[in-house]
């Protein structure tokens, strides 16, 4: 079937909204879900050891890396331990979809350069609000990507021979 009324997209849009699917929160809407996102995205340029954001900073936007690379350190007594590094096309900070949290994780360009969208937590709240069904699709891969954190550290947890009490995770 032939839609005349079909929303048609720029060049521009169609290439950030091709971008903003493969961030896994996004992946279950459809380009006109992703479209209400376009005009809250902001470019921010990094430069390296820029941090992007402290841990127990208040979660107030959601980034996605355009370009460069980001280094996730998680700060134990004065000293940083490297969680992972995430390059373009990942997303960090995603606890920005929840009210009233703070980032677990410090962020630190390490790259010469980094170009990431940023998208206000102040907007995300407003379009779920709007849009329950927008709200549903990015929660349910937010907690598939979570669920995938945890058996994670579950198989971590069984590998090093039970090196940290792991009841101690679980406790409010």
């Amino acid at each position: 079937m032939i839609y005349p009324f079909k929303k048609t997209f720029t060049e521009k849009e169609s290439q950030l909204i091709r971008f903003l699917s493969g961030i896994r929160v996004f992946e279950r809407l459809s380009p006109d879900e992703i479209s209400l996102f376009l005009p809250y995205l902001h470019l921010r340029e990094f430069n390296q050891n820029e941090v992007i954001f402290f841990r127990n900073d208040p979660s107030q936007a959601f980034y996605m890396i355009k370009s460069g690379r980001i280094s996730l350190n998680f700060e134990a007594e004065d000293d940083y331990e490297e969680l992972t590094i995430v390059h373009e096309g990942n997303a960090l900070g995603d606890n920005a979809l929840l009210l009233n949290t703070q980032r677990l994780y410090t962020a630190i360009t390490v790259s010469e350069k980094a170009v990431l969208y940023v998208l206000p937590q102040v907007n995300i709240l407003d379009l779920f609000e709007e849009n329950v069904e927008i709200k549903a699709k990015m929660m349910t891969s937010l907690s598939e990507q979570y669920n995938a954190y945890t058996q994670r550290i579950f198989r971590e947890y069984r590998s090093s021979f039970g090196f940290f009490s792991l009841s101690q995770t679980m406790k409010d």
